[in-house]
């Protein structure tokens, strides 16, 4: 769609055609309620009655006895409410009216009935004149739109009183307010360059054109010309002789097609002299654009014979005219050629294109209320039942859509979808293993941390009217509908791995008592000795037994016997419960008092013999069993947990001799024979719960082709629950595939063409009254019938064959009728043999009759009489083309796959694949040919291997290193190092240290004092005597030390020193004394006393020891008590526990990650840092704060789990070699810790067949071709033609190639798509002609503000026109622009445009802001000048107005201004002519001579006043620069001459104070 304006010339406007759907307007939002009050002033035009709305019609029944009120007051024109009596009661307007009063349930029957909006008008248009303001418009211009509202029954929608309809919802509005853009004037481009002349001698004409960029809009300004002419004259002057006319034949266009009967207005275009400028030739040139759609035939039951000769042959004329040189008609005998251009000729009688009656409308294709309120569509069809022949009209749209169910509120809402889930798997430790772990463990035994997954899909969610089960379970749907993201199918889990029980250690072992003190006659007794369970173990099978007994003789029985009872003491008050006191006694079977502690005590030589132990050894549980005994049905309750039923267990007791083996029973204790049976709780049975099958894939709803296999549906369940505790098993089928119903062969139906009739020249009737020889012979046309049948050759509906055979075959052709003088050839003869690929064969036919004679016959360009081709040939080149893909391994799909991920599965990453190549198949010509002829697939394949992932690889644990503490608490170590790097995508290490390597460290222990000193006895005190005197007094005595192992016994052998502490060794050598007779004699110093805990340096400890034999005479005794200071670290010492470092994350032996603990060992430390044993500080009862255990987590390494891949895709391209197919596949479980990576290849593809395109090659349009003439009315061409090329054409620069055209596939449907001829005009010399249409402009939008206006946009086009002769001017058409809508159009500005001054002129153009020069589109109020004038003018001597816009002097004069720094006059300026003049005042004179120094600043030009006489800024610039220089020297000098003042001060030294002018105006 596009308007069209025709425009006469520069100033005014012919035509102004406006389409319907031309242009979309922004309407803005700014809704004009219907302000339903009245305004009646009062008589002073002070004050007036203002009404409220209407109320609602109110009475006691339906119908018309309802009254309707509303509120009236009386207020100011200032808008203030006053008293009622200020306004005049007579115009009081009415408060109540009788109306209608509607019922409720009438709301169904009345609704508002609106029409769509109109254009948005001119809120200015007034009498149907256009005021455009454009110089007042700013962005838009106010409008606005109308429409119609009624009240209408709903029934038949016919109208009635609004009031009914104003009773439920108020009236919509009738009028809202609008945007119109601002005026648009016409933008035009640049004119091109000038042509030549038009003569080459003497004076012509040459022309320029432009072309229309925009067109005007919203009362824009129209286009300017588009073409200038001037003249242009050549300095050769033209020979005698060439002044005169030359004269050209003129055809005119071929008038519509008639039928001979009508032989009145045959006539009527019989050729006529006509020798003026008639305006019949001004305005014909025409543009017609055709238009082809694609549509869809559907079936009906609507039956059109075609009859076999429905086509009628007419005749059309044309004009013949013989123009002058000046445009002039001529005499037609001036222009006569040999074969004058043909005056008639016959044609097809147009008849326009029939359609069957509308089809019903389809239903709704929104049928629920979605959240995007979006509306959903309706359509209808029609169909063909004639197919337009000649130039009649086209077929009309055969399919309309319409909006349906916009709002939607009546409908159900949508469905909507959810992800579900199935039960989470068994969890699994195995894919967590490394390759080399995987090796080295038995996987059935592993535990820990693991790795669990579950399926996922989509279901539909049900409605809340419907009962919820005890697990929902709902039909699967396909994927695509659940919107959101996927849950998570992967989930980490954990295995208890087994822990052993903790027992206590072994009691003593018991009295000798009977087993059963009932039966004790002959029975020997047993002694016992017993274990606790200390932690109780898991995954294990059983503890180890806990009890164990001996035989033994004389055993006894033991129990409590009542000695003495009280009386009852109530609790409360004198009755009721009480309480008693008994004294209760230990008596044998004899009744006998138990003998008192120490008689119980009995010591004798124990294990002269060897131990005989018996224990009774409990196998595991059995499986729990149903009892039928218990009668227990239904679900009941077992410690607060319900449960199914209760079975039985069943284990096998043995009684076990130590050391031996099993024995018979009675040799272990009856009374300790653990229990063989127990109920246990029977687990729930769990049927598997399994979805329904999903629905049933959609089979075609099109009918089959021929001899094509039958399709296939399937459908699917997916398993939520598995079966356990023998409940129900899952079913076997979850996957079923069928055939799809018996649907319906494709009809077969076909064109059915009859024999061409006699070819059928214009009749001698009508050639008589034409111009030009009449004869029977020549161009004519021929027709034949074509009718549609079915496979049985019985006729059908034309629709049908349209629909299945496709367009229907020419039914006329041209033919030509021999004439006497035309040549006649002999039929053509049969090719010759072939000799082999790449030959030619021919075949022969000559010229007949009296053709063989004449000279035009003979010309092989018209004639051919020989005729190749190239022979077929068999023989096929395959060759390699493109890469090779990547490595494709094999992956057998299941069932599953089908459905998506249906489960997980183990899939190759690694081995041996295949790689694929496409391989073009060329004939031995080189021409690709289609690929089945070369191979069966088309591709190359060839052996490929993918490097399988290898995992970082450590090495074995090496030896656990020493302990790294000599006594005490510390770690042990042991560590792994790195073996080999992973490759090719493998698991990658842990985190290993700067040697490579990662470490495990456990606790360990030193027990301190392992080795100890061991002494001999002090040797005898020996007394250093001098003569033989008694020996006594004092002495020394000595004795050997050695180091021996802790516990080695009294022989145990020594070892080195060193091994034992060298702080604690014991002294080898004392003084001693040996009393003399009568000196007193003391005993040993007994043990220091102890130093209190914590050691105080206050205190003191002591020792003593007393006198054995008193001294003689005045001798007296040596001191008897001693005491020394608590020295810490000396004589007394502080303990203080200390825990040793933590381990490493310690996990079960068969757990690779999970829960796991760390632990560390306490130790006592002496304040001295020694290590004692831990007995010492619990002995002190030290608060032992630490925590020696301690939770932790090891992070499982997750591998990365991909989905499965996905089908291949179809190729993307059904031809060439850009031809793929891909695959693809997401990553699931990103990878964890040290877990495999994802692979880097989530998508895959291979080429696919190379395959020839055959493509319809359309060409450039001929040039303008007239038939049997110089110039008029013509066509131009433009043929259709089957290439052969690759995909990627015409990009790559293979050639193409044509072949045959039923490879391209059907032609007659290609040629009705595309327009193959188009008229044309040549203009005649002298004539006034439009030129070529120009190209289509830009795309281009209106906007506001840079801001997009409409949704799209409008491209133009424009002829101008040519004018050859001036004299003929007057008849030449007028210029011709059109538009049409585009997408993606940008918005454009436009901005004057200037370039520098030159002689103060300057050029001014307008630019668009691409770039583009234009003419049109700037605001010509805001057009720059073009010319500069001095302001006052440059009236003085030898002045000139200068680039600044002031006068001045020219070269070799010197201004001398006035006062005010205008120019005053010019002087000569002294000296050479290259200086540049002086700058002097009125007052100035000039100097007898002048100096170098003069001459230097004589080029200076110093201004201190500016042209409009005030004075310049760089003069205040200096006064304020000098100001500041004078402060800055008084500054200066102040501080130099007050130096003592610095000195002096106590505060701290502060920076100078300077002034310095930092460019600050305020300084």
């Amino acid at each position: 769609m596009g308007w069209t304006m025709i425009q006469k010339d520069d100033s005014g406007v012919k035509g102004w055609t406006w389409r319907f759907g031309n242009y979309l307007l922004l309407s803005v939002s700014l809704i004009a309620m219907q302000v339903q009050s009245d305004l009646e002033f009062s008589k002073d035009r002070h004050y007036m009655w203002k009404t409220g709305h209407w109320g609602r019609c109110m009475g006691e029944d339906c119908g018309t006895g309802g009254v309707q009120s509303r509120t009236v007051w009386c207020i100011h024109m200032e808008g203030w409410t006053t008293h009622h009596s200020n306004c005049r009661h007579v115009d009081k307007p009415e408060s109540q009216r009788p109306c209608f009063k509607v019922c409720e349930w009438h709301q169904d029957l009345f609704e508002w009935e609106v029409s769509e909006w109109g254009l948005c008008v001119l809120a200015f248009f007034q009498s149907n004149e256009l005021r455009l303001q454009t110089a007042e418009c700013v962005t838009a211009q106010h409008g606005i739109q109308r429409r119609k509202v009624h009240c209408v029954r709903t029934s038949n929608r016919t109208a009635v009183t609004e009031r009914i309809c104003e009773f439920f919802s108020p009236r919509p509005a009738l009028e809202q307010a609008c945007l119109i853009p601002c005026p648009h004037d016409c933008v035009v481009s640049d004119f091109s360059s000038w042509s030549g002349c038009s003569r080459t001698c003497g004076s012509g004409l040459q022309h320029r054109t432009r072309h229309v960029l925009a067109a005007p809009m919203y009362g824009g300004a129209n286009c300017s010309n588009l073409t200038q002419t001037r003249t242009c004259a050549n300095l050769l002057p033209c020979p005698v002789g060439e002044g005169e006319h030359h004269y050209s034949l003129k055809v005119g266009s071929w008038s519509e097609c008639r039928q001979p009967q009508h032989k009145g207005l045959w006539m009527s275009g019989r050729t006529m002299l006509d020798f003026s400028t008639g305006d019949a030739e001004r305005n014909t040139v025409k543009r017609h654009i055709q238009s082809s759609q694609h549509h869809h035939h559907y079936l009906h039951n609507h039956h059109h014979s075609l009859k076999s000769l429905d086509v009628e042959i007419g005749y059309q004329t044309r004009q013949v005219r013989c123009m002058q040189s000046d445009g002039k008609n001529a005499m037609l005998s001036l222009c006569t050629l040999d074969n004058s251009p043909g005056t008639f000729q016959p044609c097809i009688m147009p008849r326009d294109c029939e359609t069957s009656d509308w089809s019903v409308w389809s239903p709704c294709s929104k049928t629920c209320r979605a959240s995007d309120m979006s509306p959903g569509f309706r359509v209808r069809s029609r169909s063909i039942t004639h197919t337009p022949i000649g130039l009649g009209k086209e077929c009309p749209t055969l399919e309309e859509k319409e909006a349906c169910n916009i709002i939607g509120d009546l409908l159900p809402n949508c469905p909507s979808y959810v992800w579900k889930s199935t039960d989470w798997g068994d969890c699994q430790v195995a894919p967590l293993l490394s390759q080399q772990d995987r090796r080295l463990n038995n996987v059935s035994i592993l535990c820990g941390g693991g790795i669990q997954t579950r399926q996922l899909y989509c279901v539909q969610v049900p409605d809340n009217s419907t009962p919820h089960h005890k697990k929902e379970v709902s039909r699967p749907v396909s994927g695509h509908l659940c919107e959101g993201d996927l849950p998570s199918a992967v989930q980490p889990c954990s295995i208890p791995c087994p822990q052993q029980c903790l027992l206590s250690s072994w009691s003593s072992w018991g009295a000798c008592l009977h087993d059963n003190c009932m039966e004790t006659q002959g029975r020997k007794g047993y002694s016992q000795r017993r274990r606790e369970i200390l932690e109780e173990g898991s995954g294990t099978e059983n503890c180890a037994h806990l009890l164990e007994s001996m035989p033994c003789e004389d055993p006894v029985c033991f129990l409590w016997q009542v000695q003495l009872e009280g009386a009852c003491v109530p609790r409360n008050g004198n009755c009721g419960n009480g309480t008693k006191t008994q004294i209760v006694a230990c008596v044998n079977s004899l009744a006998k008092a138990c003998p008192t502690a120490t008689a119980l005590e009995e010591w004798r030589t124990c294990n002269d013999h060897p131990c005989i132990i018996f224990y009774w050894e409990a196998l595991p549980w059995g499986p729990c069993i149903e009892d039928s005994s218990m009668n227990l049905n239904g679900t009941g309750y077992w410690n607060g947990t319900a449960t199914c039923a209760v079975g039985v267990q069943i284990r096998k007791v043995v009684c076990m001799k130590m050391g031996v083996g099993p024995v018979i029973p009675k040799r272990c204790p009856d009374s300790a024979r653990p229990d063989t049976i127990q109920t246990c709780l029977l687990p729930c049975k769990k049927d598997c719960i399994v979805t329904p099958f999903s629905e049933w894939t959609v089979c075609p709803t099109t009918c089959l082709p021929v001899n094509s296999t039958m399709p296939s549906q399937s459908r699917y369940r997916i398993i939520i629950q598995r079966a356990a505790n023998g409940g129900q098993e899952c079913p076997d089928t979850l996957y079923e595939e069928r055939e799809c119903e018996a649907l319906l062969v494709c009809p077969t139906y076909r064109w059915k063409t009859h024999k061409w009739h006699p070819c059928t020249l214009v009749p001698d009737s009508v050639q008589q009254g034409m111009t030009g020889s009449s004869q029977s012979c020549g161009k004519g046309l021929e027709m034949r019938g074509v009718s549609c049948v079915d496979k049985y050759d019985e006729v059908a509906d034309v629709s049908d064959c349209l629909q299945w055979a496709g367009p229907m075959p020419s039914r006329f052709r041209s033919c030509w009728v021999p004439c006497r003088d035309d040549c006649t050839l002999s039929t053509w003869s049969k090719f010759t043999e072939c000799s082999g690929c790449g030959n030619r064969r021919t075949r022969k036919r000559t010229l007949t009759g009296r053709s063989r004679k004449q000279d035009h016959c003979q010309r092989e360009g018209l004639y051919p009489l020989l005729e190749s081709e190239p022979c077929p040939c068999d023989e096929f080149l395959s060759q390699l083309y493109g890469n090779w893909s990547s490595c494709i391994l094999s992956d057998t799909p299941t069932q599953a796959s089908l459905q998506g991920w249906r489960g997980r599965r183990e899939t190759r990453v690694c081995g041996q694949g295949l790689r694929y190549r496409a391989v073009a198949c060329l004939d031995h010509e080189g021409h690709l040919v289609s690929p089945d002829l070369c191979s069966e697939t088309g591709l190359a394949e060839e052996i490929c291997h993918v490097p399988c992932p290898l995992d970082c690889k450590l090495s074995d644990w090496s030896t656990w290193s020493a302990c790294s503490v000599s006594c005490g608490s510390g770690l042990k170590i042991r560590s792994k190092w790195l073996r080999e790097k992973p490759f090719n995508g493998g698991r990658p290490c842990p985190k290993l240290d700067l040697k490579n390597q990662v470490y495990e460290a456990v606790p360990c222990y030193i027990e301190c004092g392992q080795y100890k000193w061991v002494t001999d006895p002090w040797s005898v005190c020996t007394i250093n005597t001098v003569d033989e005197l008694p020996a006594c007094g004092e002495g020394v005595q000595s004795r050997k030390i050695r180091c021996v192992r802790r516990g080695g016994g009294e022989n145990v052998s020594s070892v080195n020193e060193t091994l034992c502490d060298q702080d604690e060794i014991p002294p080898q050598a004392q003084t001693c004394f040996l009393p003399c007779p009568n000196d007193c004699v003391m005993s040993q110093w007994s043990q220091w006393s102890t130093c209190p805990m914590p050691c105080d340096e206050s205190t003191v400890r002591m020792r003593t020891r007393h006198m054995l034999r008193p001294p003689v005479a005045d001798r007296v005794c040596p001191e008897s008590n001693q005491s020394e200071s608590c020295v810490v670290n000396s004589t007394c010492f502080n303990y203080h526990y200390n825990a040793s470092s933590w381990s490493t994350c310690q996990l079960s032996e068969h757990a690779i990650c999970g829960q796991g603990t760390r632990t560390r060992l306490l130790d006592c430390i002496r304040s001295d840092g020694k290590v004692v044993d831990l007995v010492v500080c619990e002995e002190l009862g030290l608060p032992q704060l630490w925590k020696l255990a301690m939770n932790c987590v090891v992070d499982c390494p997750f591998n990365c789990i991909l989905s499965d891949w996905t089908q291949w895709t179809e190729c993307s391209h059904t031809c060439g070699s850009k031809g793929v197919m891909s695959r693809s596949r997401s990553v699931q479980q990103q990878a964890h810790e040290e877990g495999r990576p994802c692979a880097s290849q989530l998508s895959q593809t291979k080429p696919c067949p190379i395959s020839p395109c055959y493509t319809w090659l359309l060409s450039n349009w001929s040039p303008c071709g007239v038939e049997g003439a110089e110039c008029g009315e013509g066509t131009r061409v433009r043929n259709l033609t089957c290439v052969v090329h690759l995909a990627d054409w015409p990009d790559s620069p293979h050639q193409t190639e044509m072949v045959e055209d039923e490879k391209c596939g059907d032609r007659l449907r290609k040629e009705s798509e595309q327009e193959l001829q188009q008229p044309c005009f040549v203009p005649c010399p002298g004539d006034c002609h439009l030129t070529e249409w120009s190209l289509w402009s830009s795309c281009q939008l209106t906007c506001l503000e840079g801001r997009s206006f409409e949704t799209v946009g409008r491209q133009a086009r424009s002829r101008a026109v040519v004018t050859q002769v001036l004299e003929n001017q007057d008849s030449c058409p007028h210029q011709v622009f059109e538009t049409r809508l585009c997408k993606g159009g940008k918005c454009h500005s436009y901005e004057w445009r200037t370039s520098a001054w030159n002689d103060n002129e300057r050029s001014v153009w307008c630019q668009r802001s691409d770039g583009v020069n234009v003419t049109g589109g700037c605001f010509p109020q805001n057009r720059p000048t073009t010319v500069r004038h001095c302001h006052p003018p440059c009236t003085k001597p030898f002045s000139h107005c200068k680039q600044s816009g002031v006068c001045g002097c020219e070269r070799g004069y010197t201004e001398v201004m006035t006062t005010h720094g205008f120019l005053d006059y010019c002087t000569k300026t002294p000296g050479s002519d290259n200086k540049k003049a002086d700058v002097k005042t009125s007052s100035g004179r000039l100097k007898p001579g002048t100096t170098q120094i003069q001459d230097f600043f004589g080029e200076w030009s110093l201004q201190p006043l500016g042209p409009d006489g005030r004075i310049k800024l760089w003069v205040y610039g200096l006064t304020v620069g000098g100001f500041i220089l004078i402060l800055f020297i008084i500054a200066v000098a102040f501080l130099f001459c007050n130096p003592h003042k610095q000195s002096k001060s106590t505060s701290p030294p502060q920076k100078p104070l300077t002034l310095a002018y930092d460019g600050d105006v305020d300084m």
